[in-house]
Formats: C-alpha cells, sequence, structure tokens
C-alpha cells in the first residue's frame, strides 16, 4: 500500500504539475453472506477488505473536474456546473462515469457545484476489476470521501454510501442496492457489517477468524459480470414482481412461513426467485447469530446454503464458480459460496489458514481438468473501511 501511495503521488504530479492535496483509500468487499437480498430491503453481511482503491485529489483553481486513472490512458473533464446535464443526457460513460457519478450525486445530495472548487482526481486500485469484489463501490467511496472533505461537506458514512449508490443506479446504470457501499465506508477489522437495507441500521458483527484460525480465501474464476446488463436487472424485475403478486412492497415483508402460499400464486420462475431472497434473508439473520453463540466454525452450512440457493433457485452461479465451491468443499473448506452479483466472478471459502495452499493447489488441478483457465486465488482479511491515507 505504501508503494501504490507514493506512486499515485508521483504520478498526480506527473498529470498536474502539482501537489496532490492528499490521498484517500476505500476496499473492496466481500459478501459474507446474503446475496441479491440488498434492493430487497432485506439484511446483508459483507466485510471490506485488504484489496483497496486510492485517489489522489488536489483542488483546482477553476470549476473543472479531471479524471485519469492507472487503467485508463483517457484524461476525462467536465465542468462541475455542466454534470447534471451530462448525467441527464447520458453523457457519464466508462469507468469515468463512476468518480464522476459521484461529483455529480454529490450536488444532488446538497453540494453546490456552481461554488465549489473544480478538483483534479487520478485513481489506482488492487480491487480486481469483475470478479464480484465491488471495485466500482471502492472508486465510488474513495471518490466520495475525498470530495466530501475537500469541499467541506458535512455528510456522515451513511450518507456517503447513499451518495455512492445513487452515482451507480443512475450516472452509471447499475440498479445496484446499498451493500456494497456501506460495507466500503464502515468496515472494520476483523468484523463484518450487518446491515439492514430498509431501515439502513448498521451493526459491526465481529468474525473471530484469526482467534479460529481461519481465512477467506476468494477464488477470481476469471469470469467476467457488469451489472449494468442483462441478468441483473432480470433478477431485480422477477423480484418486484414476485412482491407485487403477493401483495407487499417488497420481498422483505416476506418470511419463510410465506413460502407455501407463494408457491401457489406465482409462477415456477418467479417464485424460485423469490424463495431464494426469501431464505437468504434468514440465513443472514442465522449466521448473524451462530458468529454472535459460536463462532466462524458454525457458518459452514448456511455459506453452502446460500450457494445452492443461488445456482438453483436464483439461478445467476456459471460452471466455474460451481466448481470452484464443491473443489473446496470437497477439499475441508469449513463452508463455500460464490459471492457478488452471479453471472461470473469469484467465490469465497471458509478455510483454515493451514489449508489455503492445499485447496490452491486442488483448485488450479480441478479447473485444468475441466479445460477452464487457471483461477485467482488469494487470501483477504476483513479490513479497515475508507479513510485518509498517511
Amino acid at each position: 500500500m505504501t508503494d501504490m501511495r507514493d506512486e499515485l503521488r508521483s504520478l498526480f504530479s506527473a498529470i498536474t504539475g502539482r501537489d496532490a492535496d492528499g490521498v484517500w483509500s476505500a476496499p473492496g468487499r466481500v459478501n459474507l453472506i446474503g446475496e441479491h437480498t440488498d434492493y430487497n430491503e432485506g439484511f446483508v453481511l459483507p466485510f471490506a477488505i485488504d484489496r483497496r482503491t486510492l485517489v489522489a485529489a488536489g483542488l483546482r483553481d477553476d470549476s473543472l473536474i479531471r479524471v485519469a486513472s492507472t487503467f485508463s490512458d483517457d484524461v476525462v473533464e467536465l465542468p462541475l456546473p455542466d454534470l447534471a446535464e451530462a448525467q441527464r443526457d447520458g453523457h457519464l460513460q466508462g469507468w469515468a462515469a463512476y468518480p464522476l457519478g459521484v461529483a455529480w450525486a454529490l450536488g444532488e445530495a446538497g453540494a453546490d457545484l456552481s461554488a465549489v472548487r473544480g478538483v483534479d482526481l487520478v485513481i489506482d486500485s488492487n480491487v480486481p476489476v469483475g470478479a464480484g469484489l465491488s471495485s466500482s463501490a471502492a472508486i465510488e467511496s474513495s471518490v466520495g470521501v475525498a470530495l466530501a472533505e475537500l469541499w467541506n461537506l458535512e455528510l456522515d458514512r451513511p450518507a456517503l454510501a447513499l451518495v455512492g449508490q445513487r452515482a451507480e443506479n443512475e450516472a452509471v446504470g447499475a440498479p445496484t442496492g446499498i451493500m456494497d457501499q456501506s460495507a466500503s465506508l464502515l468496515g472494520r477489522p476483523d468484523a463484518a457489517v450487518f446491515l439492514d437495507c430498509r431501515s439502513l441500521e448498521t451493526a459491526i458483527v465481529p468474525l473471530g477468524l484469526a482467534e479460529a484460525g481461519l481465512t477467506i480465501l476468494v477464488i477470481d474464476t476469471g469470469v467476467k459480470h457488469e451489472h449494468s446488463t442483462g441478468g441483473y436487472r432480470e433478477r431485480r424485475a422477477s423480484c418486484e414482481a414476485g412482491a407485487a403478486a403477493m401483495g407487499v412492497s417488497s420481498l422483505r415483508d416476506l418470511s419463510v412461513e410465506d413460502l407455501d402460499l407463494a408457491r401457489t400464486m406465482l409462477d415456477d420462475v418467479t417464485f424460485r426467485r423469490v424463495r431464494h431472497v426469501v431464505t437468504e434473508n434468514q440465513r443472514v439473520l442465522d449466521t448473524v447469530q451462530a458468529l454472535r453463540s459460536a463462532g466462524p466454525q458454525a457458518i459452514g452450512d448456511l455459506l453452502d446454503a446460500s450457494h445452492r440457493s443461488m445456482r438453483d433457485d436464483f439461478e445467476i452461479s456459471v460452471p466455474e464458480l460451481d466448481l470452484a465451491v464443491e473443489t473446496a468443499q470437497q477439499n475441508g473448506a469449513v463452508g463455500a459460496r460464490m459471492t457478488g452479483g452471479g453471472f461470473g466472478g469469484a467465490a469465497i471459502a471458509l478455510v483454515a489458514e493451514d489449508a489455503v495452499s492445499r485447496i490452491q493447489v486442488a483448485m488450479d488441478g480441478a479447473f485444468a481438468e475441466h479445460g477452464f483457465d487457471t483461477p485467482d486465488t488469494f487470501v483477504v482479511r476483513p479490513s479497515e473501511g475508507a479513510k485518509r491515507e498517511p
């Protein structure tokens, strides 16, 4: 991280001809459990990871916002007062839509974009893109805390999470919930963030991984996904249709006991989408209780059941993800599941620290046997949320 900070400061100076006013960072996240429950006003249990996006930022003497990054040759600039029109006309596109969308959303949240000073932003990241680890929320959250400080905005972390979500929903066009930004902004070491996506109330839940000799292994399949297109949007529409047919405002209002009635009122596909969300909400609650009462060794069956539900009821897994989960389970993982929005990305496995190398070798062999590209497997540790870097 120190090298990334120094290199980013140097890049900022090379691009702008001056020193940055500061460097801010925000982590990606792993969702321990609670998939596709967030936009259904349900429960989620993510944690921030030790892979981060950094932004070097410096105020300008004009009204321009300029964004550059290490992952694109493009430098994009717009007058801050023009952001609203650009967003309305769909002109915020590509990777730059994330930081520009945050600036726009801050304006919608009360910042006077005709009065604040312009700003240069240069972004770097070691959060894998398209792996289901929320590289997008890491950009939004790092830019959000940077601009809030530079523009002296009195916005707390939950408010910045809403800003990031609005940027992703309305500037980028991805219909995601509030989970990713909440995890990135509120994360704590060796803990998860229990979030009620209806009330937006949060609680920090200690994970106790180190004490139990356990760690989280991420298996990035390399199969890319994009939330702004395709199946994610269709799944959300199915959930909304199921809630309407059941006469509730969201699937949060249904319990496991309501599923027998739902089966008689919904077509098979919609019912299975609803069943996933309803049972996944209960699994989140059960996981929180198990962590608090018995520790991480007690949550394996819940992780396994979550994957089966996403595979069979929500149908968002892919063969590579199923293979990753099965291989981890067969080689001693406490539990395993795909994580993120699905249709690609990564799986996670809760494993003993001394079993990591063995499972990585088994994973490489299994993927080769099935003709899949070698996955990128790495350990992540629950870490601190967004912050200003020293």
